[in-house]
């Protein structure tokens, strides 16, 4: 259940993010609700992973998928270009969260 509320704090973070680039510096009024509201649930989700899961090992997959896939975002709706080194970068960070995840004893309590 951590992981899946720590999966609705990064959506709701990569789409605060999103919306900030379109809020134009807080100027444009829908954009900014989305993203005060998107900043809002995702620290509210990220709490209650902090419940069972360790704020390192949280933390650490938060930013790492967050990084990943606000990326992504960027590249598909707002024309980012990705080169060699971001993607061999970003190919590191989902190994350091997998190896995190799958080989350590400290994402488990």
């Amino acid at each position: 259940m951590a992981y899946l509320l720590l999966l609705i704090a990064i959506v709701a973070e990569v789409t605060a993010t999103s919306a900030l680039k379109q809020s134009d510096g807080f100027t444009r009024p829908w954009p900014t609700l989305v993203t005060v509201a998107g900043y809002a649930i995702a620290f509210y989700f990220l709490s209650l992973t902090l419940r069972t899961l360790p704020t390192g090992i949280a933390y650490a997959i938060w930013s790492g998928v967050g990084i990943v896939l606000i990326t992504a975002v960027a590249w598909l709706w707002h024309g980012q270009r990705l080169d060699v080194a971001a993607i061999a970068g970003m190919t590191l960070i989902i190994a350091g969260v997998l190896v995190m995840n799958l080989f350590s004893n400290s994402a488990h309590g």
